[in-house]
């Protein structure tokens, strides 16, 4: 990213967007709002992972790797198609706008996929058969094992088993006989899981490509570790610390820090780094190099992991009796990069940053991250106020985890208060932009502000607080918006070279 031009961009899930049902996906809305990037003079959209939802609806737990959430599927390309009646508002007319219900909407998706599904499989034409065919063909190599997961758990969760370490020997084994057996009686439920996953590429592919040919390119965002009860854990478990009954005995997550007084303890299981060395990182560039055609440039979250991670007795309730344990960064960005060439990759280097996540980072000249809400607790010489970046970084106002800019403001202590009124010369509601125009002015080559900072929304507009339930959620509506903030953006970004300087005339 080091030759990459100066840009601006916002970050914002899909799940987020508007939309008649229940929750943000890729359908019109997201089309739109690619427009209003461009409209406000941005050229990067970044979003959280793709990847299904986990445990309290965290895209960062995920049950597959590789897999698209179902949660994002549009359904008017499936009524376009003939596959899905027409939905009738009065059917949705109950699901808020401003906040998904995780309790109704996914039943109510999940139904019409369902319902979708049938449909192709009983009148699809030749050409969306063709296709459907050569997608699985193509993506067979993490496919095959999600769908038969997929279906697996479903079966399972009848029965009230909510881990794969509780399925039948055989299945939980991986015994190839159970397995075959397994896709023969369960076929129309792997078949219905597949076609998830066509469409979601399908529609990604196509609104990734809008973007791009519109000049916005999309972050994306590669969690580290993935869950325990993953199609990944589950196909792959000689890859990860585990017992001979495939449960952890050490798992992820962080010492105490600004966010937990007793750390953070995230439960994943641990990688067996040196069966993943032995076989020259295979499951890590297979990772990679699907990322990274869902994406232009991949945000790595918790980059300090490669360098060392927090281990955990699966024992321990919190993160505090945990150990520093070394990674094998520097060999797995080797291997990527013989493999991919040079990874576009945005270090999430926030923490506990020692040393060698310095050096990790700056010899695989990967740019870090500068959160602008951290930077008002010390003094001047702080390495997250804008005067002590080099170029080579991404400024944030804050993140999906912080509190929105207006939120932390309210909160913050009063002597990070003043600092910050003094060096944004700003305070009260112009504070959060003002920080965005600290961002924007800093020699940062890539400056990203969330959709919620760009709005000045308070703390009830929060995305995420680690640690706490009911999160996720969050979704903004177009008459939250009107025409000022787009015309406030596309005006900093040519003031300050991320944009043409003819957005200035308009």
């Amino acid at each position: 990213m080091t030759s990459s031009p100066r840009r601006s961009g916002v970050l914002l899930h899909p799940t987020s967007l508007p939309g008649p049902h229940g929750s943000g996906d890729f359908g019109p809305a997201a089309y739109h709002f690619i427009d209003w990037l461009v409209a406000a003079g941005q050229r990067a959209w970044q979003v959280l992972p793709l990847t299904p939802l986990g445990p309290g609806n965290s895209p960062y737990a995920s049950v597959a790797a590789f897999a698209g959430s179902p949660l994002l599927v549009a359904l008017e390309p499936l009524v376009d198609k003939g596959w899905l009646a027409p939905i009738d508002s009065a059917e949705t007319a109950s699901l808020p706008a401003s906040r998904i219900d995780f309790g109704r909407v996914l039943p109510f998706r999940m139904t019409r996929l369902r319902e979708a599904a049938a449909a192709f499989r009983q009148r699809g034409d030749a050409a969306d058969q063709a296709a459907f065919a050569a997608f699985c063909d193509a993506e067979a190599s993490w496919l095959d094992d999600y769908a038969l997961f997929m279906a697996l758990d479903a079966q399972y969760r009848e029965r009230d088993v909510h881990c794969w370490t509780a399925w039948d020997a055989g299945h939980a084994q991986h015994d190839a006989a159970a397995l075959a057996a397994a896709r023969t009686l369960l076929a129309a439920e792997i078949f219905f899981w597949r076609f998830v996953q066509w469409c979601f590429f399908s529609q990604w592919r196509a609104l990734k490509r809008y973007a791009n040919e519109r000049g916005v390119e999309v972050v994306g965002d590669l969690p580290i570790f993935v869950a325990h009860h993953s199609a990944d854990c589950w196909a792959h478990r000689n890859l990860f610390l585990l017992d001979a009954a495939g449960e952890p005995q050490v798992v992820a997550g962080v010492p105490p820090d600004y966010f937990s007084a007793t750390g953070q303890r995230w439960g994943n299981p641990l990688y067996d780094w040196a069966a993943m060395q032995r076989d020259g990182f295979a499951w890590w560039i297979a990772r990679m190099r699907h990322e990274l055609a869902r994406a232009d440039c991949v945000r790595v979250d918790h980059f300090r992991g490669f360098a060392a991670y927090w281990e955990i007795p699966a024992s321990c309730p919190t993160a505090i009796d945990g150990r520093w344990v070394p990674a094998p960064g520097a060999a797995l960005f080797a291997a990527l990069r013989r493999a991919l060439g040079e990874v576009p990759v945005i270090a999430e280097d926030l923490g506990v940053i020692t040393p060698d996540v310095e050096a990790l980072r700056d010899d695989c000249g990967f740019p870090g991250m500068k959160v602008l809400q951290f930077a008002f607790g010390g003094d001047a010489t702080h390495a997250f106020l804008p005067h002590n970046y080099a170029a080579s970084c991404v400024v944030y106002t804050g993140t999906h985890d912080n509190d929105t800019t207006a939120g932390w403001y309210a909160t913050a202590s009063a002597r990070e208060r003043r600092y910050a009124e003094q060096y944004l010369q700003a305070s009260g509601p112009q504070l959060p932009q003002a920080m965005i125009r600290a961002a924007c002015s800093s020699v940062a080559q890539l400056a990203v502000y969330p959709m919620q900072d760009v709005l000045a929304l308070g703390s009830e507009h929060r995305m995420n607080t680690p640690g706490m339930l009911d999160c996720w959620a969050w979704r903004f509506r177009w008459d939250d918006v009107g025409a000022q903030p787009a015309r406030d953006l596309a005006r900093l970004a040519a003031t300050y070279g991320r944009a043409p300087i003819a957005l200035l005339e308009g």
